[in-house]
C-alpha cells in the first residue's frame, strides 16, 4: 500500500499504482488519457493528400507509450482505469475525464464502450481554437469532451454552477508534451470544487499539479514516462520558485 502520495509524482503504470492506493483517498480526479490515435482508420495523423500534419508532436508519438492498442483492449483498459479512479474517490468527489470523439470507419466513436455503467452526471464541451481536417467526409472537429463522473454527494462551490457546459480555452502552445492541457481549463475545474487533494493518473507534463497548486490544493500524479515525470517536476519546481519570488 502506498501511503506517501500527497504532492508527489509516482512513476509507473497508472492501473498498477492506483491499485496500491487506499479507498476514498481523493476528493477529485482530473485527467486526460492517451487517445489511442495511432490506431486509426484514417492512419493517425496522416494527411489524406499524401503528407503528414507536420506541426503535430503526436506524429512522433508519446514517450514510453505507443498509443496504438487494439480498440477493444484500449476501451477495456480505460474502463478499468476509471473504475479504479472511482474507487479512490470520497463520496463527495468526482472524476473529470477528458477525451476526444473520433470518426472511425465512417462512424462516430463516442466512448460509450469506455464509460459503460459509470455514473456520468454531465458532459462538458471543451471548445478548442483552430484545428485541421484532412477528411472531406465531415466538418472540422473543434472540441473535446469532459465527462463529469460524480459520486452521489458531489457538489460545486457556490456560483460555479453559473458556468455553462461549453468552455472555450486556447490550446497550450508553450509545452514540450505532445498533448498538453491548458492550465486555465484545469484551474477552472479544480477551483469549482471543494477538493483539497487532486489525482491525475495520466499526469503528463504536470498541468494538473500546477493548477492544483495555483488553487492551494495538493496533488498526486501518476505517469509512466520518466521523461514526462522529469518535465512535470521541472514545471513544479519553477512554479514554486516564481511563487517565492512574488513574496
Amino acid at each position: 500500500m502506498i501511503t506517501n502520495y500527497h504532492n508527489r509524482i509516482i512513476q509507473g503504470d497508472c492501473l498498477r499504482i492506483m491499485k496500491q492506493l487506499p479507498d476514498t483517498a481523493f476528493d477529485l480526479v482530473v485527467t486526460s488519457p492517451p487517445y489511442n490515435l495511432k490506431n486509426s482508420t484514417g492512419n493517425g495523423m496522416k494527411d489524406g493528400r499524401g503528407g503528414k500534419w507536420k506541426n503535430a508532436e503526436l506524429v512522433n508519438g508519446y514517450s514510453h507509450h505507443d498509443d496504438c492498442m487494439p480498440h477493444d483492449e484500449y476501451a477495456q483498459w480505460q474502463y478499468e482505469c476509471l473504475t479504479e479512479m472511482y474507487r479512490l474517490l470520497r463520496d463527495t468527489g468526482a472524476i473529470f475525464y477528458n477525451h476526444k470523439w473520433r470518426v472511425q470507419d465512417g462512424i462516430l466513436q463516442d466512448r460509450a464502450d469506455i464509460i459503460r455503467d459509470l455514473p456520468v452526471r454531465q458532459i462538458i464541451i471543451w471548445k478548442r481554437k483552430g484545428g485541421i481536417n484532412f477528411n472531406a467526409g465531415y466538418f472540422l472537429p473543434t472540441y473535446e469532451v469532459i465527462y463529469l463522473i460524480a459520486k452521489p454527494d458531489f457538489k460545486l462551490v457556490p456560483k460555479a454552477n453559473a458556468f455553462g457546459d461549453v468552455w472555450e480555452f486556447k490550446q497550450e502552445m508553450k509545452n514540450d508534451h505532445p498533448a498538453p492541457f491548458p492550465v486555465a481549463l484545469i484551474e477552472r475545474v479544480i477551483a469549482s470544487t471543494f477538493a483539497k487533494n487532486v489525482l491525475d493518473p495520466f499526469m503528463g507534463s504536470g498541468t494538473t499539479a500546477i493548477a492544483a497548486l495555483m488553487s492551494n490544493r495538493s496533488y498526486t500524479g501518476i505517469e509512466i514516462s520518466p521523461d514526462y515525470c522529469a518535465m512535470a517536476q521541472r514545471r513544479i519546481d519553477t512554479f514554486h520558485q516564481q511563487t517565492q519570488l512574488v513574496f
